[in-house]
């Protein structure tokens, strides 16, 4: 079975900034995005693939080099928005890696790794973008895992990241809602990325033990996460704030999924 995909209404000309936004569920998001009549400021670490992204994406799309783990890097893409876009209606922080390791030979520096990226990366955009969310009473997304519910062998770094931003996330949505910013986390399933795509054709990932976690019996595709997101992001989720939206086929609601 293929997904089916879906355009969801985005106010005509709303802006969105997407960490990650080069690749995978943060270019996905932003496929989505524009598609509802968006645009979208692609951040990224990789400036030859923001280059063929924004190409592709087409002129409401615009690129940005940030690297997540500097402060200095996030703050002056997010005051380039203010300056060219002039508003930013919802910030979605899909910037993330993986790094599998033995717990007992992980380095401080693997682990760290991962927090800064992941959580401190996040964290640093969503202070960063705060002022103009403000401005526009927009919406923050962060994107957690099924990871974030469960405990995974040899991904301590990458389940406490993602269950840390499970807590971020409602933290920014008690203390930032009367600023009129909704903040809510979505927890993605196994999905069909050109990262995981990679990981099985060069033999790291099994697909079949983890279809056989999912009820549904497939992963998802890109754009079956990009639409939660989106709809987020939007108002079509008005009264929805700190909740974190598990997108995972029903595993992670399965028993004993691992």
């Amino acid at each position: 079975m293929t997904s089916k995909t879906s355009v969801l209404p985005v106010p005509t000309g709303a802006v969105m900034a997407v960490t990650g936004g080069a690749s995978g569920l943060g270019r996905a998001s932003a496929e989505a995005w524009i598609a509802g009549g968006g645009r979208v400021v692609v951040m990224d670490i990789n400036k030859d693939a923001i280059g063929t992204t924004v190409e592709e994406l087409g002129e409401r799309a615009r690129g940005v080099v940030a690297d997540v783990t500097s402060k200095a890097s996030v703050d002056a893409a997010i005051e380039s928005v203010a300056k060219i876009e002039g508003q930013l209606d919802a910030l979605v922080c899909c910037a993330g890696n993986a790094l599998p390791v033995d717990s007992a030979t992980m380095t401080d520096e693997q682990f760290d790794s991962l927090l800064q990226i992941h959580l401190n990366g996040t964290m640093r955009c969503a202070r960063a973008a705060y002022p103009l969310l403000k401005a526009s009473q927009g919406t923050i997304v962060t994107v957690s895992s099924v990871a974030g519910s469960h405990g995974m062998p040899r991904r301590a770094s990458y389940n406490t990241v993602k269950h840390g931003l499970i807590g971020l996330t409602k933290s920014l949505a008690v203390e930032w809602a009367p600023d009129g910013i909704r903040t809510n986390a979505v927890a993605p399933g196994y999905t069909r990325t050109p990262f995981n795509q990679q990981l099985i054709d060069e033999g790291k990932l099994d697909m079949d033990p983890t279809v056989a976690r999912i009820p549904m019996d497939r992963w998802a595709e890109p754009q079956e996460m990009a639409n939660p997101i989106v709809f987020l992001s939007t108002e079509a989720s008005s009264f929805v704030n700190g909740h974190t939206l598990f997108v995972d086929g029903g595993m992670t609601i399965a028993g004993d999924w691992y």
